[in-house]
């Protein structure tokens, strides 16, 4: 019996010193290698294709389409009909105002010849003037309304689009046609307002969009409104296509405005970037740097099988990679998803 209780003793003194020797080696880590490559700052915008040149036209008045006279992809001139409206009552109307005026043009000349001959006062005489006047001025008036029951191209240029019908009754806010010049191109795009101080004129611009997918498409910041929409707190921003650009009138894009482009930039996998957050375990607010600035954070990197803590400074991050901008050199090994309790100068093992 004491022999047995030897051995077992001696087998749970070699287990319990094999456990000891198991926790006290180094921790395995996962590690990777900073690489180079590219990396872009961008704003993030959405927009529509629209002609430089375009004008929607609508009815002045609320009527009955009764005759289109234009198709799409006619070219018209100023001021040319696009489209009539039923006139019967406003043609009435300025037949009898038309009818009022001659007649009031007769009273003022037998007036006059009476004055003349001095049958009638002289204040007689101005009140047909006035009359008349009146009478001309009404008639004028209902021949001018009579000319909106005719819808006329604003501009010349080509019909980009007809949404007009024979027997639709039609009002003011409608828009029946579109028309303009189907190049120039150009984006009208919507940036928040917080990333609006960082967009100038002349940048470039990357254009994805569904009707070309995988294709990088290209543009240019051309304008900016000075005047943003208080609503959606946003700005509009023009911005210029090439004259050989395969999107058309109407396509949605989505727009990336570069602000920064480095072509040999130091990378890691977001893995291994640290935000800080001590200052957030304690309850107070850590501080947002403002757009554009650099990020701080930690890195830990691997020199001579220990881990070393390393202060940098993010540039873009993205799904994939993140720029690290100061602090880290390419081909120096990073550890991947660090645990909470490294320290630093730890010795460390290489996952496989």
């Amino acid at each position: 019996m004491p022999r047995r209780l030897l051995l077992l003793l001696a087998l749970l003194a070699a287990g319990g010193a094999g456990l000891w020797a198991w926790h006290s080696l180094p921790p395995r880590l996962r590690v990777a290698m900073a690489a180079s490559g590219p990396a872009l700052e961008a704003v993030y915008a959405t927009g529509a294709v629209e002609p430089i040149h375009w004008a929607r036209v609508g009815p002045a008045t609320r009527a009955r389409l009764t005759d289109v006279l234009i198709e799409e992809g006619d070219r018209v001139r100023e001021g040319q009909p696009l489209a009539r409206l039923e006139d019967r009552q406003a043609r009435s109307l300025a037949l009898e105002a038309e009818a009022r005026a001659a007649f009031a043009e007769e009273e003022l000349i037998r007036t006059r010849a009476l004055v003349t001959r001095d049958i009638a006062a002289r204040a007689t005489l101005d009140r047909a003037e006035r009359d008349a006047r009146a009478a001309r001025a009404a008639a004028e008036a209902a021949r001018q309304r009579l000319d909106d029951y005719v819808v006329r191209a604003p501009t010349g240029g080509v019909v980009l689009r007809r949404d007009a019908e024979v027997g639709e009754v039609v009002d003011t806010p409608a828009s029946l046609f579109w028309i303009g010049e189907p190049s120039p191109l150009r984006i009208t795009a919507e940036v928040d307002e917080e990333d609006i101080a960082r967009i100038a004129i002349g940048q470039r611009v990357l254009l994805r969009a569904d009707a070309f997918p995988g294709r990088i498409l290209a543009a240019e910041v051309a304008q900016i409104t000075p005047k943003g929409d208080t609503i959606r707190k946003a700005y509009r921003v023009r911005l210029n296509l090439p004259e050989d650009t395969p999107l058309m009138i109407g396509m949605t894009v989505e727009a990336n405005i570069v602000l920064r482009e480095t072509p040999d930039a130091v990378l890691v996998p977001p893995t291994a970037v640290v935000l800080p957050g001590a200052a957030a375990r304690r309850g107070a607010a850590t501080p947002v740097p403002p757009p554009g600035a650099p990020r701080p954070a930690v890195v830990w990197v691997v020199e001579k099988e220990t881990a070393r803590r390393r202060e940098v400074e993010l540039g873009v991050e993205g799904p994939r990679a993140t720029e690290v901008r100061r602090r880290l050199a390419v081909g120096e090994v990073v550890i991947l998803d660090p645990p909470t309790g490294l320290r630093d100068g730890q010795a460390i093992r290489l996952a496989p």
